[in-house]
């Protein structure tokens, strides 16, 4: 399999764990990454070491002005104007992780050369997908993405399951840009607990169908496989918040705290580790890269 070659702006903590997922996912591979803040050696050891996710216990270190991650050399910019960036040529997509230019204008100062981009982050305005909720409607007539919020990406696959099972699922989140029918019919609220990482979110669903929890439960189990294997989770252990820490799931369906309050009125929670989800849009790259 070809891979996908990618630059990263952006090497903070959501950066480190895009190149990690890049690394892992074995689809993609960085050839480039632009930081203004961050020099070479202080990049070496903040990938190295991870306070929050671990050791990387792959091989990193500075040579010849690059970071070499596993043997692989990544070239090195430190511009603040992504206009003056002088990207390496190979490049076939670039990733925006910093959080500051999350408009179509802004983003696409990042092209330099490249055919396309993603943000890793909402947008006001770019065209947003969901891996295992809307993915298949990309067109590659598009030049920048979403891959929406940490929120987003959790709470998507776990509405589709309800929607596509038990109809309108009502009582406002970003999820009407992925899943428009359901714009403006829904609200929810995601807590990031008082842990260094992972957060929860909780749905309460108006069903259209009458559903027992039971039902619920499987129907959620059912989807496990394509298109949301290895998206969405589903537990009924009695999970805490750091289970969940470096989990590359989305979403993770927690069957123990839900609640059926009748057959159509239910509260659903669902545990997502809000930095390491992010390598996700390392799989809508290469979805991306599959439609050219």
């Amino acid at each position: 399999m070809v891979k996908v070659k990618v630059r990263i702006n952006g090497f903070g903590c959501i950066g480190r764990l895009v190149t990690r997922a890049a690394f892992n996912s074995g689809k993609v591979d960085t050839i480039t990454i632009n930081d203004p803040f961050i020099d070479l050696t202080y990049m070496v050891y903040m990938y190295q070491y991870d306070s929050t996710h671990g050791k990387f216990y792959g091989t990193v270190k500075a040579e010849n002005r690059k970071l070499v991650i596993n043997g692989n050399p990544i070239t090195i910019f430190q511009e603040q104007d992504p206009m003056k960036i002088k990207w390496k040529a190979g490049a076939e997509y670039v990733v925006v992780s910093t959080r500051i230019f999350t408009t179509m204008e802004k983003a696409e100062a990042h092209l330099g050369g490249c055919q396309k981009g993603h943000l890793s982050a909402p947008s006001a305005d770019a065209p947003t997908f969901v891996m295992g909720v809307n993915h298949k409607k990309y067109e590659n007539s598009l030049s920048i993405v979403s891959n929406a919020s940490c929120t987003t990406n959790c709470l998507a696959p776990l509405v589709k399951v309800i929607h596509d099972n038990f109809g309108r699922v009502q009582p406002r989140l970003c999820v009407g840009k992925v899943i428009p029918e359901l714009n403006g019919k829904l609200t929810g609220m995601a807590f990031c607990v008082l842990t260094a990482n992972i957060s929860v979110v909780d749905l309460t669903c108006n069903l259209e169908k009458a559903a027992k929890y039971d039902d619920i439960k499987k129907v959620v189990k059912q989807a496990l496989e394509d298109p949301l294997k290895g998206i969405l989770g589903y537990t009924e252990h009695q999970v805490i918040s750091s289970d969940f820490n470096s989990d590359t799931h989305s979403s993770t369906f927690d069957a123990g705290t839900g609640i059926a309050l009748s057959d159509h009125f239910v509260k659903l929670t669902a545990w997502y580790d809000n930095e390491f989800g992010y390598g996700r849009g390392m799989d809508l790259t290469a979805h991306m890269a599959s439609k050219e």
